[in-house]
């Protein structure tokens, strides 16, 4: 499909799925500090990337299939951000091992659930156009859907079978192997791009 057909459409998408994360970011953020949850500052700062992704590729629709690719390849490095800073935060966690509070675990992972669902179902008509961008972002969407899952999850763990840090820093861990994953596939449909269009 001609990028310029469906630019304005994306463009309008992108932005929106910009604000949410935005918005988002700053409840999970502070949840995740009060409570002392890997998890959610995972996914907390996985918002906050998400966001930065989606007004990327709002700026870059216009551009030409190669620079696009380009900042395919950057989008790849930002992917890793969110697994990085998870690291640093289970190392500490690891010498202080509380359980988080399972309730507003629980209820947090839920509304990001919600939040990220929305963008999952926006952004997933345009997964195919667009390249490696409009790939980085569904691909965030969909990760970060499976991530809250996961946070759900590991507050049921926690409240009912074992109140320990241990599945909330799985979940952390696990989190940063999904977006190492997702970075490696944009990476590699940017490196196609590019040498499809050198």
């Amino acid at each position: 499909m001609n990028p310029q057909f469906y630019a304005p459409k994306l463009r309008a998408v992108v932005r929106l799925v910009a604000s949410l994360n935005l918005a988002y970011f700053g409840i999970e953020f502070v949840v995740a500090l009060v409570i002392g949850s890997v998890s959610l500052f995972a996914d907390s700062v996985d918002f906050l990337e998400d966001a930065s992704v989606n007004l990327l590729i709002a700026a870059a629709l216009g551009w030409s299939a190669r620079k696009r690719a380009r900042l395919g390849m950057a989008l790849a490095g930002i992917l890793l951000v969110p697994g990085i800073a998870t690291l640093w935060t289970a190392w500490h966690k690891f010498n202080v091992p509380l359980a988080p509070e399972p309730l507003p675990l629980s209820l947090t992972g839920l509304g990001a659930l919600g939040v990220n669902l929305s963008c999952a179902f926006m952004l997933a008509r345009y997964r195919h156009h667009g390249g490696s961008l409009t790939r980085a972002a569904f691909l965030s969407a969909r990760n970060d859907v499976l991530a809250n899952i996961a946070i759900i999850a590991a507050a049921l763990v926690t409240a009912f079978l074992w109140p320990t840090a241990w599945p909330d820093l799985i979940v952390g861990l696990g989190i940063a192997v999904m977006n190492t994953d997702a970075a490696r596939e944009v990476w590699t449909a940017a490196v196609n791009e590019h040498r499809a269009e050198a």
